[in-house]
């Protein structure tokens, strides 16, 4: 999925004030997730049986197929229309492997480049950064140095982030 980021560096209070509602958001995305990965495992049944002769209306289980199908795609829908409203409209970034093990990337300036301000899913605030191109591995702790640095809008902005 591609992502543009408005041209908006996160503090860390501002990022912090975002974390109960993107747990709440991660959560029903990862019950999405749920009804899609069943759905699909019911497929995957169906093909065994049937192969592309599930596909003829007038077979029996063509019916279920359908329903299936609908319902999968439609739980795919919902969970690209949710990071769409609320990850990528306000600027929150989703890393490889984000939405798979819950991590989250806030967009911030430190020292006037842009780095990433990094939450997992599970921790109580943001308090870990890393460098746009080194990515979870290069996490690091948020110092209090680091905080009065960071999200600070310099006077000639820099290049947005990298998608």
């Amino acid at each position: 999925m591609t992502q543009s980021f408005p041209h908006k560096a996160f503090t860390v209070d501002e990022a912090n004030g975002l974390i109960a509602t993107m747990e709440a958001v991660m959560e029903g995305i990862a019950h999405l997730r749920d009804l899609v990965e069943s759905h699909d495992k019911q497929l995957q049944i169906l093909d065994a049986l049937w192969g592309p002769e599930v596909l003829i209306s007038e077979n029996p289980d063509h019916s279920e197929f359908l329903r299936h199908r609908a319902a999968r795609d439609g739980a795919v829908e919902r969970i690209q229309a949710r990071m769409r409203e609320e990850f990528v409209a306000r600027g929150i970034r989703f890393p490889p492997g984000g939405l798979e093990h819950g991590l989250l990337d806030f967009p911030t300036t430190l020292d006037g480049r842009w780095v990433y301000l990094c939450w997992q899913r599970g921790e109580s605030r943001v308090d870990q950064w890393h460098e746009i191109t080194d990515g979870f591995a290069g996490r690091q702790p948020v110092t209090p140095d680091h905080e009065r640095r960071m999200g600070v809008e310099p006077s000639d902005p820099p290049e947005a982030p990298p998608p």
